[in-house]
Parts: structure tokens; sequence; C-alpha cells
């Protein structure tokens, strides 16, 4: 019998963002004949939050933040001595590489890379050393994942990292769960159309943008409403913006959502609209379900998802007026409650020559990316 690879996923928290949602899916998802799989969190103290099987052992190792984690991170990983690590955030990937000479020596460590590296240290409001970081600490990992072949290129040319280290391995979408999905419409103020965004309250996500696209748009659709899924710091300006721009009653901020599927049945149209962006999840399932799109180019894989696909706008630039632009268009093309049948095998970029996860029977790498309950887009 062909021996299990013990697999760490390594997480702050459950719940939350993208990254998360990936390591949840992942942990659901990886074949428990073949992963010995743990979960380790390194910010949360307890197991609430995401539901995960039975079969998978979850480690809340309760640090207060991040770097305070360092210490039972490693005595973790030294007691549990597993053949691989999936870290999926920057801040962690750095103190996973930085403590990767501390672990045992047969232990693989895999990152994934979920921002476009040149769009978001250009963007600001990182430290300044994070590019030093990034260039001394990612060669030391043994494969650097990416969703998409231009984010992959975009990060060993910003960052100098060799293109051996980096394999491409788009992101899993429940499919079944969307497809499952038959919550009642959520209450939509307006008589439409009803425009859906997902995502963290953070100026990257470029919620002010949208804010100024939907004003414009209510002087040709006064019914229009936008629905926001998603919490951060910066909640209160964009209510205040709302104000400023009289759109207050069209625009119901609902908070964190896990499952924003249930607002599927009443959208008329997904929109995404950030400065920048990896390859976003919440873009994946509203696509998965057919959903009409208008989306910034905010990076170059979610430029290359949506170009040939049909009911999907895009863009010409991450501005307000460009979004207001392409929402227009859409609006007028679109009858209502439109879906669209999209071919996930048209999504397919070509198969990368290294490999995305560590086989069991070949611990140096090996193509085994199944993940028997999911479907990878």
């Amino acid at each position: 019998m062909e021996q299990r690879l013990r697999l760490v996923l390594l997480i702050p928290h459950l719940g939350g963002g993208g990254a998360e949602q990936v390591t949840a899916l992942l942990a659901r998802g990886l074949s428990p004949a073949k992963y010995d799989l743990h979960v380790a969190l390194v910010t949360q103290a307890g197991e609430d939050g995401e539901p995960l099987p039975s079969w998978v052992t979850v480690h809340a190792l309760g640090a207060r933040r991040v770097r305070a984690g360092a210490l039972p991170l490693l005595r973790l990983i030294r007691r549990l001595k597993p053949g691989a690590i999936l870290s999926g955030m920057a801040h962690l990937n750095f103190l996973v590489l930085l403590l990767a000479p501390f672990f045992p020596r047969e232990t693989r460590i895999l990152v994934r890379q979920n921002t476009t590296v040149s769009q978001a240290l250009a963007f600001g409001g990182l430290p300044f050393y994070t590019r030093l970081l990034y260039r001394l600490l990612y060669p030391r990992a043994d494969r650097v994942i990416c969703q998409s072949h231009a984010m992959a290129a975009d990060l060993a040319g910003e960052l100098r990292v060799g293109e051996e280290l980096i394999t491409v391995l788009p992101n899993p979408v429940d499919l079944g769960g969307i497809r499952r999905a038959n919550g009642k419409p959520a209450e939509w103020s307006g008589g439409g159309p009803h425009l859906l965004a997902v995502g963290r309250l953070s100026p990257e996500k470029g919620f002010d943008l949208l804010l100024r696209a939907l004003s414009t748009v209510r002087a040709k659709f006064p019914g229009a409403a936008l629905t926001i899924l998603g919490a951060g710091r910066e909640e209160y300006a964009l209510k205040a913006l709302c104000r400023e721009l009289g759109i207050e009653t069209a625009v119901n901020f609902a908070g964190h959502v896990d499952r924003p599927y249930s607002y599927y049945p009443g959208t008329s149209l997904f929109v995404l609209s950030s400065r920048h962006e990896g390859m976003p999840n919440a873009l994946l399932e509203a696509a998965a379900a057919g959903l009409p799109i208008v989306a910034a180019p905010c990076s170059g894989g979610v430029v290359e998802l949506l170009r040939t696909q049909p009911g999907a706008w895009l863009a010409s630039e991450a501005t307000a007026e460009a979004l207001a632009s392409s929402l227009l268009e859409a609006i007028r093309a679109l009858r209502p409650w439109q879906r669209f049948e999209r071919g996930f095998s048209a999504w397919r970029e070509p198969p990368s020559p290294t490999p995305a996860l560590l086989s069991p029977s070949n611990p140096k790498g090996g193509a085994d990316t199944e993940l028997e309950p999911l479907e990878l887009v």
C-alpha cells in the first residue's frame, strides 16, 4: 500500500478571504487515501469557522499575529515532520521561508502567491522591505504556486525567481456547491438591475470606483442597486462616499458572507472593480455560476480568463469612468436574469512543466493535483 504524504496546509485562520477559502477547499477536496492532512491555524485559538472534514487534523496555534507564531509553528512542524507544507498568503510565506532552515530536512515547502507582485508593490501600503523579502526568501521555496501564466511571468520578471521554481495551478472552485445553492434571492433595493460585488473593503478592491460608477449608471437606470459582500477598514469611508454621491439607499453593505451563492439568483451582473488582483475566487465562482460579469483589467490573469468568455465585459482601465461605460454597455445588452454557459476547458492554460503538488511516491516532485470532490478551473 502506498504511503500517504503528510501535508500541512498553513493559514492564519479559517473563514475570511479568498486564500482562506482556497485552503478550506483543498482540505475538503484532497484525497484522504493519499494525504494525511493537517491544517495549522497560526492566529486562531479554536476550531470555529470553516467546517472541515473529520479526517483533517486542525492545529490552532493561537498566536496574536502571524510573526508571533514562529515558535509554535516551528514546534508543530518539527513534531509532525510533514512531507510538505503549503502556505497560502505572502506574509505567512515569509515566516515559513525564514524558518525553513530549522524544519526537518525532508519537508518540502510550497508557497502560494495570491497577488500580482508588481502591482501590489507599485500600489503601496506595504513595508519598504517587502521587495527585499520576496527576493531573498522566495528562492528558498521548493515551489512557488501562481494562479495564471501572466502572474507567473510577472513574478519571475519582477523578483528574478527562477522559472523552474514556479508552478501554475489555478484555484479550485467548488462547482458542486455552487450548483446546489438554492437559497432564495436576497432582498435588493431598487427595481434593478441588481449588481453584486464581493471582496474585502480595502483600497485595492476599488469599491470607491464602483460607487462612483454606480452613480453614473443610476442617471440612466434609476433602479440600479448594488450589494457588496465583504468587511474591512474602508467601510466607514465607503458609506460616507455613498452619502456624498446620494446613492446610500441604493447600496447594501451586507458584511462578510461565507457563501455568496444565495445572492446569485437575484443578481443581474457581477462586478469586479479591483485596482490590482491575483485571480480572485469570487470571480471564478461567479463565472462558474454563469453570471454576467463586468471587470476591471486588474491583472493579466483576469484579462486572460475573461477576454474570450461570453457574457463578460472588460473595462478599458480601472477607473470609475471606464467601469461605468462597461456597466452601461452590459446592462443594455443583457436580458433580465440572463445566464451564460461557459466551457471550463477553455479556461485551462497549457500544462505547467513543473509539478504543482508533491506526490507521496515522489517526494521531490510529481504531477499530483488530484482534488477528487472538486473541479479545477
